[in-house]
C-alpha cells in the first residue's frame, strides 16, 4: 500500500482534516493516507473536531504522530500543510521531495474561517486524488 504523508507542526488541525478527507475519499485504495507533525499535540483543535464533524468525518480519536525520518522514507509522497517545515525544524524532509500547500492554521479561528480552511483542504486533496489517478 502506498502512502501520503501530510505534515503540519501540531498534527492538530491542517494534516488530520487532509488525512481524514484523503481515506474517507478512497475507502478500499491501494493508497492511505497519514499525519505527522514535528511537535504533536495529544489531540486536535476542537474547532477543527467541530468542522469535520459538520461534513460527517469523525476526527475525534486522532492522537497527534511525530514526524520521523521513517515515516518520510516510506511516504510515496510528503505534503506540508504551510507551516515552514524546514530541514533546520525537521531534518527528516530532506529524504523526499516536499510539496507545500501553503495553508492557513485553524487554530483560534473563528467557525467560519476553519470552515473555508476545512474546504481548502478538501479540494487539495480531491485535486491530489486526481492527479493520483
Amino acid at each position: 500500500m502506498k502512502t501520503i504523508l501530510f505534515v503540519c507542526v501540531h498534527n492538530a488541525g491542517r494534516s488530520v482534516m487532509a488525512e481524514a478527507f484523503f481515506n474517507d475519499l478512497l475507502r478500499g485504495s491501494h493508497l492511505h493516507g497519514i499525519s505527522a507533525g514535528t511537535i504533536p499535540q495529544q489531540a486536535p483543535h476542537a474547532e477543527v473536531v467541530e468542522a469535520m464533524a459538520e461534513v460527517g468525518i469523525e476526527v475525534s480519536g486522532h492522537r497527534g504522530r511525530l514526524l520521523d525520518d521513517a515515516l518520510v522514507s516510506s511516504a510515496e509522497r510528503v505534503i506540508t500543510m504551510g507551516c515552514a517545515v524546514d530541514e533546520g525544524t525537521c531534518p527528516a524532509i530532506r529524504f523526499a521531495d516536499v510539496e507545500d500547500w501553503g495553508l492557513p492554521d485553524p487554530k483560534g479561528q473563528p467557525m467560519e474561517r476553519v470552515r473555508e480552511i476545512r474546504d481548502e483542504v478538501r479540494a487539495r486533496v480531491e485535486a491530489l486524488l486526481t492527479e493520483l489517478g
